[in-house]
Formats: structure tokens, C-alpha cells, sequence
């Protein structure tokens, strides 16, 4: 078994890739969220951690697609992470074509962009808290095209049907996953 490259290996490749602020939190989220998602489907939180972490890390290097994430996989396999991972990071795009043959794969592409779309709600809310996001609001912000613009909303509905989860549920799993790097994402538990 191919040994796993360790959080801090993955930091230095984002931070020596990836510059803004609000990116970088971004990545942590995913990080969040792929870990607890993992842990409660008892797999590999490592792994899922560190495809949540690198998703993005090439973006603003190659925003274009395919460009992002190929380059960015070439990046990773250079320094030798697991086909594994570098497989599942580009599951994140769908334009790439990949078949989402495991969890870690279908994990990615469905919680990604819920990710950064729950962080945009929780942004707009008063309190900036967590706490208030419930899935009503999140699903009518969905229709909304002006909020959260850049957000694939396509994708969620797709990641969630493809991992057989009820939106609503995931939406709350997501909420409830960032809690523990709120803080450290600019928002409150």
C-alpha cells in the first residue's frame, strides 16, 4: 500500500499554490466536512481529508478547464500521492468524465460545491452562525441564481442523488461538519 502523504505535505503544496484567503478557507472547509463524512461512513478520514484539502489547490494557477484539476493532478502525482486521491480530486469536476466508482469519489463531487454554498448562506445570515442554517432556507437560496452565482447548483442535486442521500439530510451533515473549523472559515459554530 502506497503510503499516504501527511496534512502538513498537503498544506505546503496548497499554500505554495494557492494565495487567497478566501480559497484557502474554502479548502479547509471541504477538508472538514470529507474527514466527518468519512469518519461517519467509516472509511479512510486521511484520505478523504486530504482530497477535500487539494481539490482546489491548482484553481487559480489553471482556472480553466480541463485544465483544473489535470494540471494540478501531474502536480500531485510528481510528488508522488496515491493514483487513488489524485483519481478522486479530479471526480470533483464533472467536465473531466470521470466514473465516481468509490465513495471517496462520489464524496467529493457532492460535497464540494454544498460546501461553499452553506458557507455563502451562513455568511448572509445575522448571527454568521451555522446554527441558523436549516435546509428550507439553503434549498429556496438554491433557486436564487443571483446568490452564490459561481456555485454549480446542478452538481449538489447530482452528488447528492449519486451518493443516495436526501438533500435536506446533507445539507445538515454539511452544517453540522464545519462547526469544528467555523472559526478558522470566517464564520460562527
Amino acid at each position: 500500500m502506497e503510503a499516504l502523504p501527511t496534512r502538513e505535505q498537503a498544506l505546503e503544496i496548497l499554500h505554495e499554490h494557492t494565495k487567497s484567503d478566501s480559497l484557502r478557507k474554502h479548502a479547509y472547509g471541504v477538508e472538514a466536512v470529507m474527514k466527518a463524512f468519512a469518519e461517519k461512513h467509516g472509511d479512510d478520514a486521511r484520505k478523504f481529508s486530504l482530497v477535500g484539502l487539494l481539490h482546489d489547490f491548482d484553481y487559480e494557477m489553471y482556472p480553466n478547464a480541463p485544465d483544473h484539476p489535470l494540471k494540478g493532478s501531474e502536480i500531485l502525482r510528481a510528488r508522488n500521492f496515491p493514483e487513488e486521491i489524485v483519481y478522486a480530486i479530479q471526480c470533483h469536476a464533472d467536465y473531466v468524465g470521470n466514473e465516481r466508482r468509490s465513495l471517496m469519489d462520489k464524496a467529493i463531487f457532492a460535497l464540494d460545491e454544498l460546501t461553499g454554498f452553506i458557507v455563502a448562506c451562513t455568511l448572509v445570515k445575522p448571527s454568521k452562525s451555522l446554527s441558523e442554517i436549516e435546509p428550507k432556507s439553503v434549498r429556496k437560496k438554491l433557486k436564487d441564481k443571483a446568490f452564490a452565482r459561481s456555485v454549480h447548483r446542478e452538481d449538489i442535486y447530482k452528488g447528492a442523488e449519486q451518493l443516495g442521500v436526501e438533500l435536506d439530510e446533507l445539507i445538515i451533515f454539511v452544517a453540522q461538519a464545519l462547526k469544528p473549523v467555523a472559526t478558522e472559515i470566517g464564520i460562527n459554530p
